[in-house]
């Protein structure tokens, strides 16, 4: 079966017919052109295919198509204005946060809705029962990207990079 809908993604519209089964990952990748984010395990464990929906971080292999219809999809190829790097991905370059690149557009993503979930005051499993809002420190941001794994490593460097654009 298809479904006729028309796909918001990184500010552009897309009118599309989709196979009702079709994740979003495949769409973005093979329909769209957007190949930032990856196909990593493609079960929802390794975060490679992180995009922002509606402001807020999925798993595209886990989401469908066609539930997106007048919805925003926002992948890594739209977190930079124009030429200008997003903050998130000015401070990856500057604190060396990935190796070989493969998980760097999921962590993006996620830290741009990780950081929207704690200015919302949005506590995580490790944050204190206060209502001093969120503190971002180290274990608050490793708790939060957890659902985000690098292969080579690269976490030391990633949560300096998010902690620098916290504050």
């Amino acid at each position: 079966m298809t479904a006729d809908l028309v796909l918001s993604v990184n500010g552009e519209r897309y009118p599309i017919t989709v196979d009702t089964r079709e994740t979003l990952l495949d769409t973005l990748r093979e329909r769209l052109g957007l190949t930032g984010a990856k196909k990593g395990c493609d079960h929802g464990q390794c975060g490679a295919c992180t995009v922002l929906l509606d402001g807020r971080r999925v798993k595209s292999c886990l989401t469908l198509t066609v539930t997106l219809d007048g919805r925003r999809v926002v992948s890594v190829e739209g977190l930079a204005d124009g030429d200008g790097l997003h903050p998130l991905q000015a401070a990856f370059i500057e604190h060396d946060a990935f190796q070989c690149g493969y998980c760097t557009p999921g962590q993006l993503c996620s830290a741009v809705g990780m950081l929207a979930e704690a200015a919302a005051g949005w506590p995580s499993a490790v944050t204190p029962e206060t209502d001093a809002g969120v503190d971002l420190d180290e274990e608050e941001i490793r708790e939060r990207m957890s659902g985000n794994l690098c292969r080579c490593g690269a976490y030391v460097n990633i949560v300096a990079a998010i902690g620098e654009v916290a504050r």
